[in-house]
């Protein structure tokens, strides 16, 4: 499930879903991201699922914006931005670059959204739906086989950081099999704004949410399309 062309990218190009009948749409659609925020987002999906982690050094310019398919003038301003927000902490001198800030989760605290979150979640939602009904009648030979080791560990854990970080590579993970290979790059970039946008959940609402992974696991297995796409909402209803 890790991306293998790099911390930041280039993921697979997205093919979306038609929304599934019965489901919210009021606050569609979600407008894509423009480069500085593309890089925003990218980064702090980095720091989710600990590729970074506060107090660690970025990449070089050149490297981000090659994996990302970006100018480096782009990825220079889009860090810079980030520095003046606190997000970032630019240090000088022969050990100096551009670093992840130490308190980074209080820092995020303060970009909090709830609506646009929520436009968010609910577009997450439709495309995972979108991606279940797709894949129903067609998985490959084991599929689950990482996905099912997500949620094994999920169960395993009540650390709070370890599991936000294994709830955010379960739907990585989800939609590069569902997908196959077609929805990576979206969803990654959804989650990323996520992370900045949406509150934290606390570790209940994670493991409950671990038991609506199984559930989707199970269903699709047992090529029951309802409780699939069930279990996918049942998910959304937990607020994760």
């Amino acid at each position: 499930m890790a991306n293998t062309a790099g911390k930041f990218g280039p993921y697979p190009a997205p093919a979306l879903t038609a929304p599934l009948g019965g489901t919210n749409t009021a606050r569609l659609p979600v407008r894509q991201q423009a480069g500085a925020e593309l890089i925003r987002s990218r980064i702090a999906l980095q720091v989710r699922v600990g590729v970074l982690a506060p107090g660690e050094r970025l990449p070089d310019t050149g490297v981000i914006a090659e994996e990302l398919g970006m100018s480096e003038m782009t990825v220079r301003r889009a860090l810079e931005t980030m520095c003046q927000d606190g997000l970032l902490d630019r240090r000088r001198g022969r050990v100096g670059g551009t670093f992840v800030a130490p308190n980074w989760d209080a820092i995020v605290a303060a970009f909090r959204d709830e609506e646009q979150a929520a436009a968010l979640e609910d577009f997450h939602l439709l495309l995972e739906c979108g991606l279940v009904a797709r894949s129903a009648d067609e998985l490959p030979a084991a599929w689950d086989s990482g996905l099912q080791a997500v949620v094994d560990e999920m169960n395993a854990t009540g650390d709070h950081a370890e599991l936000l970080r294994l709830e955010a590579c379960f739907h990585l993970g989800l939609a590069e099999t569902l997908g196959q290979g077609m929805a990576g790059e979206e969803v990654a970039d959804l989650l990323g704004r996520l992370c900045l946008l949406a509150a934290v959940p606390d570790a209940g609402r994670l493991q409950e949410a671990n038991k609506h992974h199984a559930d989707l696991l199970a269903a699709l297995e047992l090529g029951r399309l309802d409780a699939a796409v069930g279990a996918v909402k049942a998910h959304r209803v937990v607020g994760v």
